[in-house]
């Protein structure tokens, strides 16, 4: 073929070196407009609040329940049963919220986009999506993949009998990637170049190794050593706000169903979803171990199951721990993990695929973690004694897990909302009286800008109100009036000694509006304070020149310090 017949796009499109690999600490201001309405198929006009409360919830429930035991022999369910696969899948979604920076987590639904969709502790979650895709189709856009999946992970454990706390929807779904997340700066799966000193992991960072939820099973860096293992669970898990009770419950109730697989070297296993081609049709992790499905499906590297029951709830996971004593072994991929001493427990364990075969008992190295950390091993034979306080905990630290990333309470949608408040969901009182109108604004302006205090002193108050606020876990912000109860009133950010004397004459116009204020009519302090500001810029742009009015709608409340 001559030059001249050749194709002339013979490059890769957008191949080469970038900008960014010749200025690489360059101001990104592509993050200004990732996720705009251009890559929203859904377009302006779609409202997913509305679009969900039309949904059937009652039928998505039991089309949700019917699939768990609908095993399909391109993935066959363990035990009959996909419950396990549905609760890691709902887990690891959620599971990758931060406190740090409120990243993370699963109300975006980015578990079905790079790199989380191709992390190595994700591998075959992309069959359990998958699964559900029959689903989506039927109920389109009522129901967001963010919603489902977390609902399937609710779902999962209530036909296995557990009895969940409820579920809050309202995850609306994006469709790219996030650009704006920091995962770590290793470039190999499974690095840990993210830690200093002793054993600091760097901030806001969530899991001790790249692709990893939060820690590696197998402990630190695969060392099996089930105390220090201990020491990187508490802060991982501290890192997405859960305390010692709550992680115990957390790891408890989640390996109470189900397994791990490892049922040959990983060697066997080909690229993640997003480095197969594209007759891969999305799906990755293709095995060539024997059948490369059920018995012979290798996902951690581990093969592990924990109860008689990986169907059913029950106490049988802590029973074990404290039963046996343990040993080291390894897994047919060969990665380490724990049996029952001198055959003890054997035949007492269900095959996941064959009913003529009978197991041992076996654990991760992070299991034993609950047992051999002396904070952990109290709260755990507690559980063990009161398995009703298990099954509470469990509750409450799955809801906390799944819905923490969303924020305020009020955003939550659907017939399954729990009543309870908790403290985690920074509640603010209802308003429970009239508000403010247009008069009362005005005649509040003037006291404030008469009360002596200087226009920088009420911009600057009401700019610490507000600037707490963050998108990505909706948290913080002026409503509550956090900034005058602590931490916030004595951050060295916010001068706390000026910032007292402002919050003092603030509260002294609230006071006396609030009691000469007819027909029960009030201000909250919230308000105030974001008023005080507005009135202080109209008044720095008057000084200026400028005839400027700035908006202002009342109804925030005031929190309290407990």
């Amino acid at each position: 073929m001559t030059t001249e017949a050749m194709c002339p796009f013979n490059h890769t499109s957008g191949g080469g070196t970038s900008n960014r690999d010749w200025w690489p600490t360059s101001l990104r201001l592509e993050l200004l407009h990732q996720h705009s309405d251009k890559s929203n198929p859904m377009g302006k006009a779609f409202d997913y609040k509305k679009a969900f409360l039309s949904l059937d919830y009652a039928a998505l429930k039991k089309d949700l329940a019917a699939l768990m035991t609908d095993s399909k022999a391109w993935w066959p369910a363990d035990f009959g049963h996909y419950g396990g696969l549905m609760i890691r899948m709902a887990w690891h979604s959620a599971g990758t919220y931060r406190i740090g920076d409120g990243r993370g987590g699963g109300g975006r639904g980015q578990q079905r986009f790079a790199p989380l969709g191709s992390w190595p502790d994700n591998v075959n979650l992309d069959k359990a999506r998958r699964l559900l895709w029959p689903i989506k189709q039927k109920y389109g856009q009522k129901i967001s993949w963010a919603d489902l999946i977390i609902l399937a992970g609710n779902v999962a454990l209530e036909t296995m009998g557990f009895k969940t706390l409820g579920f809050g929807g309202g995850r609306p779904d994006v469709w790219e990637p996030d650009q704006d997340v920091y995962w770590g700066n290793e470039k190999t799966w499974l690095a840990d170049e993210r830690y200093s000193g002793e054993r600091n992991l760097e901030r806001p960072l969530g899991a001790v190794q790249m692709g990893l939820i939060y820690v590696n099973p197998e402990g630190p860096n695969g060392k099996p050593d089930p105390v220090a293992a201990a020491i990187d669970i508490r802060e991982t898990f501290g890192r997405m706000a859960m305390n010692d009770e709550e992680t115990v419950a957390l790891i408890v109730g989640g390996h109470s169903f189900g397994k791990t697989h490892g049922a040959g070297p990983a060697t066997h296993v080909g690229s993640d979803p997003e480095g197969s081609d594209l007759a891969a049709q999305g799906l990755g992790w293709k095995s060539t171990y024997n059948s490369g499905v059920g018995g012979d499906s290798i996902t951690s590297g581990l093969e592990v199951t924990w109860t008689t029951t990986p169907t059913k709830w029950s106490n049988d996971f802590l029973t074990h721990l404290f039963k046996y004593d343990w040993e080291l072994t390894k897994s047919p991929a060969g990665a380490h993990q724990w049996k029952a001493k001198n055959g003890a427990g054997d035949g007492t364990i269900p095959h996941a695929h064959d009913k003529s075969k009978r197991i041992g008992p076996t654990m991760l190295t992070t299991d034993l973690s609950l047992r051999f950390d002396p904070i952990y091993e109290k709260i755990s034979r507690r559980f063990l004694d009161h398995p009703e306080e298990l099954a509470d905990a469990f509750a409450r630290a799955w809801f906390k897990l799944t819905h923490r990333d969303m924020g305020p309470r009020a955003r939550y949608l659907g017939p399954e909302v729990p009543a309870e408040e908790m403290i985690w969901q920074d509640p603010v009182p209802p308003v429970d009286h009239p508000l403010v109108d247009a008069k009362d604004i005005a005649s509040l302006k003037s006291k404030i800008l008469a009360s002596g205090l200087s226009v920088s002193e009420l911009v600057s108050t009401a700019w610490a109100s507000a600037s707490t606020f963050r998108g990505s876990d909706k948290r913080g912000g002026a409503n509550g009036a956090r900034i005058r109860l602590a931490p916030q009133k004595d951050w060295q950010v916010n001068q706390p000694a000026d910032l007292a004397k402002v919050l003092e004459t603030l509260e002294g116009i609230q006071r006396d509006f609030n009691a000469a204020a007819t027909a029960g009519k009030k201000i909250s302090l919230a308000d105030l304070i974001v008023l005080g500001g507005s009135a202080a810029v109209e008044q720095a742009a008057k000084t200026a020149g400028h005839d400027v009015t700035v908006p202002f709608t009342p109804g925030r409340t005031d929190a309290s310090q407990d």
